[in-house]
């Protein structure tokens, strides 16, 4: 996680340098040229920047495939990445293709058990959770689970990190105390394995913190939620994403409980430091500004709210497109808006954008 922050550092110098670099020069016979564009587009996946990391992966896909062959491990690696490309994407029909294939060549070259092939099917498994197949995500977090306690044992991080997947499955399916129940399995185990102050141990913390909030027992949510964040301010620093992500869910419960004023503080807080750390036009940073603009709606502040609804609509019509539920959803929000205001004809012009017929997907 340290390296995330170094990253983010010289990110500007990456950047200079990918300008001079034609991505044909990444196609070479030469393992160490098209490894560093693995390494590279690792680098640009970890910071969200999905497209850039695709071209990366593509050329050492291209060139581990002349290479070394399509059944090498490390082509099946490029594939296991190209799919994780697709998936930050939510093209999950597309990443599944692409998670199968580096299934297949891993399970013939390397073995059912083999870490590098489970870590295939724990990623599966990631992706039915994403698109809402519960029961198919549990099925392949057993079987990534049953392989890693085989091959690593039960308190290896790989292992661990499973667990933690399966709690979360449960969140989402509203088994709030079978969550609570591998949660915990998975705190216990990284804190043993890891430490208590490891980025992956306060994950664990927050994700617990969550299931409290999802029941409405908000007093424990924050209580988990100030051990995360001071965990993560101390791990990871203030602008780390996964840091604000824990100050973004402190306030929105300051704002589910009717604290406005510190909702509005502690969002505030969140967006300078997602600005800062992933751009103003980020999708998680236009969360923030439509939580906002929710606060400011609580509050009476019609106007500012909609200056602030209006904003995340342009910012998620632009970087997640119109037909995203996420701007779908800014867009209704804008519309009831509208109409408690008064304001008819604005809200029947964003109704006619609502309902309007979706456009072709490529």
């Amino acid at each position: 996680m340290a390296d995330w922050v170094f990253e983010q550092q010289i990110m500007p110098h990456i950047n200079a340098v990918m300008k001079y670099i034609p991505l044909q020069y990444l196609i070479l016979d030469t393992a160490k040229i098209w490894g560093e564009a693995c390494t590279l587009g690792n680098i640009f996946n970890r910071h969200g920047r999905s497209k850039q990391a695709g071209e990366l992966y593509e050329c050492a896909l291209a060139g581990s495939e002349k290479a070394l062959g399509v059944d090498h491990p490390d082509t099946l690696t490029a594939v296991h990445n190209m799919a994780s490309v697709f998936d930050k994407q939510r093209q999950y029909a597309k990443a599944l293709q692409w998670y199968e294939r580096a299934l297949a060549g891993k399970e013939k070259a390397l073995g059912v058990d083999h870490p590098d092939t489970l870590t295939t099917v724990h990623a599966m498994a990631f992706v039915f959770n994403n698109q809402g197949q519960y029961e198919k995500a549990l099925q392949w977090h057993e079987r990534a689970l049953a392989g890693k306690e085989k091959a690593l044992g039960v308190d290896h991080p790989d292992t661990l990190t499973t667990v933690h997947a399966m709690a979360f499955v449960f969140n989402n399916q509203g088994q709030y105390e079978k969550a609570l129940e591998w949660y915990e399995r998975a705190l216990a185990g990284r804190e043993k394995a890891l430490g208590v102050d490891h980025p992956d141990t306060l994950n664990t913390v927050h994700c617990m913190a969550l299931v409290f909030d999802t029941q409405g027992q908000y007093e424990k949510a924050l209580e988990w939620y100030e051990r995360a964040l001071a965990g993560k301010e101390k791990a990871l620093g203030r602008d780390h994403p996964d840091t604000l992500s824990t100050v973004h869910n402190m306030a929105f419960v300051f704002d589910t409980q009717g604290q406005y004023e510190k909702a509005l503080e502690w969002y505030d807080t969140v967006l300078v430091g997602e600005e800062k750390a992933l751009g103003v036009d980020h999708p998680d940073t236009l969360t923030t500004v439509h939580n906002m603009a929710l606060v400011f709606a609580n509050q009476g502040q019609y106007e500012k709210a909609l200056e602030w609804y209006e904003r995340a609509l342009a910012g998620r019509e632009k970087a997640l497109g119109v037909d995203h539920p996420h701007t779908q959803l800014t867009l209704r929000s804008l519309i009831n808006l509208y109409q408690s205001t008064g304001q008819t004809e604005q809200a029947q012009s964003l109704q006619a954008r609502l309902y309007a017929p979706k456009s072709p997907r490529n």
